[in-house]
């Protein structure tokens, strides 16, 4: 059952995942106000969520992949995202300023694990390296977003 349901989620779950903790980061580094985090979170949950499940049903359609499985593929990672891109929305909104930072990049570390767990699993791979090396990828993210927003914050006025 998950190994047909995996590949209709792990786009879409892996870049709400990451995107979201570094849109968090870079702003929060950017001393941006809670109401411009949760707009820029669902901006990228909707607007770029939209334009990236067209862009695979498009190369879906490309590969002439059967059209309900394209339609699929397509609703799935939206879906996804969608929710993923809300549920560090609650976050930002239950949580302080101090705590919202830690709980959003455990929320996140520990879903980019388990998503990398399950596709590791589904390729006989080894799962620590699979997530270390997707954590890493993450890591590099939240760093460039963390110095985008100290950046702006020190030199853009």
């Amino acid at each position: 059952m998950i190994a047909f349901r995996l590949p209709l989620v792990s786009f879409g779950a892996a870049s709400a995942i990451v995107t979201s903790m570094g849109i968090i980061v870079g702003f929060g580094a950017a001393s941006i106000s809670k109401p411009t985090i949760i707009a820029g979170l669902l901006v990228v949950g909707l607007a770029d969520n939209v334009t990236d499940s067209l862009s695979i049903h498009i190369y879906q359609e490309s590969e002439k992949l059967e059209q309900q499985a394209a339609f699929r593929a397509t609703v799935g990672n939206f879906a996804t995202r969608l929710i993923i891109s809300l549920s560090f929305v609650l976050l930002v909104l239950t949580f302080s300023n101090l705590k919202m930072l830690s709980v959003c990049l455990i929320w996140g570390v520990l879903l980019l694990a388990g998503l990398t767990w399950f596709v590791a699993k589904n390729r006989s791979a080894n799962v620590v390296t699979e997530v270390l090396k997707h954590l890493a990828v993450a890591a590099v993210v939240i760093a460039a977003s963390l110095a985008t927003g100290t950046f702006i914050t020190s030199y853009i006025k």
